[in-house]
């Protein structure tokens, strides 16, 4: 009976040699630093002082940053000792979606060099830095999963899911650092920074609505998802939230950078329309949110099998939370910033279960499973 509980307290159960966590790394994994970086960028902005919320941030700030290299680190080394299994991932029709986590995980940490350590030069050309690559990975990432999905893959309208806007959206989470990290460079920089941030919005938010389009078509066809792929519905407020909030960002950030330039008079009309915008968007949201809410409670009858994918419950309603305190700020008006209090503890309730969900799953070994390798034998 002891050596029975001491087995059952044995971490990677279910992993039969240490080097299986290596080969069976997805990139779903980089959800978890996604979720947890827009939670301590939205306690950031947190109306109510509640001692240690500083600190709080500062230390999940710091944990999501390590997070995301010891992920990157797993992620490279998959590929360099499990090359011929780590290309199979790009064949998976769902699997292949998360790339788009990569660099959205790596945007709140710029983020929040930038908000945590405005005064540091140093954290600032580190962020600038981390920016281009996120810029590149975003790109390379945008381009390369849609082409393989119109080449390789084999994909159904009743099979489709919100996770179709992974691969698209991390251009518009850049433009939305593009917007942060631009206060803090200097002019020329900043201007740069600012064009390539509207250009990033341009390349992602159209796309995206138009799969929701088609999402929506979906759903009223085919009816919801299994409910393995429950939490999906909740990935539709991801492109609403950064595109409503790169609206605004770039907006304010562009009338700085070009004030008493040419063009100046343009940036300034942007500002006004990033709100205006911002705005719109923001509705859209509204109604997604509250089906997500809806289609949510209508799965719970069933019950709702847990898998990574229940990190879609952080990030997205994360980005929707940093929109409606952007135009709290942008507008004065009061009842932006309670809903997005309001929402910011729903975030922290999310973050708080699928957490604990993760740890355990990680301890017993069973999370690490690349569905792209489900037919071989670990």
């Amino acid at each position: 009976m002891f050596i029975q509980t001491n087995a059952s307290w044995r971490p990677f159960q279910r992993v039969s040699h240490p080097r299986e966590i290596v080969r069976q790394f997805t990139p779903n994994w980089f959800t978890l630093t996604m979720g947890t970086g827009i939670l301590f960028l939205m306690l950031a902005q947190f109306p109510l002082a509640i001692p240690g919320l500083v600190s709080l941030t500062r230390v999940l700030f710091w944990g999501d940053g390590a997070l995301y290299l010891i992920f990157a680190l797993l992620f490279a080394a998959r590929w360099i000792w499990f090359t011929a299994d780590a290309k199979k991932l790009l064949d998976h029709p769902v699997m292949s979606m998360f790339l788009g986590a990569i660099p959205m995980g790596l945007a709140p940490i710029i983020n929040g060099l930038v908000g945590f350590y405005p005064h540091s030069p140093l954290a600032v050309r580190a962020a600038l830095d981390l920016w281009y690559g996120d810029v590149a990975l975003a790109l390379i990432i945008g381009w390369l999963v849609p082409f393989v999905m119109f080449t390789r893959q084999t994909h159904h309208l009743t099979t489709m899911t919100g996770v179709w806007l992974l691969p698209i959206v991390p251009a518009e989470v850049a433009a939305v650092s593009a917007g942060t990290i631009a206060p803090h460079l200097t002019m020329a920089s900043a201007q740069a920074v600012v064009m390539i941030g509207y250009g990033l919005w341009a390349l992602s938010v159209p796309l995206a609505f138009g799969i929701l389009a088609v999402l929506f078509l979906r759903l009223a066809l085919h009816k919801l998802p299994h409910r393995e792929m429950a939490v999906s519905t909740w990935l539709t407020l991801g492109p609403i939230g950064t595109g409503s909030t790169a609206l605004i960002v770039l907006g304010n950030a562009a009338a700085s950078a070009f004030a008493g330039q040419a063009l100046e008079p343009i940036f300034l009309i942007a500002k006004a329309i990033g709100v205006i915008g911002g705005l719109l968007l923001w509705g859209v949201g509204l109604w997604w949110l509250g089906m997500a809410i809806m289609i949510t409670l209508r799965y719970l009858k069933e019950g709702i099998p847990f898998n990574m994918g229940w990190w879609g419950f952080t990030f997205p309603l994360g980005v929707y939370t940093g929109a409606t305190y952007a135009l709290a700020a942008s507008t004065g008006y009061r009842a932006f910033e309670i809903f997005a209090a309001a929402l910011t503890i729903l975030l922290v309730f999310f973050w708080s279960l699928v957490t604990s969900r993760t740890l355990h799953g990680m301890w017993h070994g069973h999370l690490f499973a690349a569905p792209c390798l489900a037919k071989q034998s670990a």
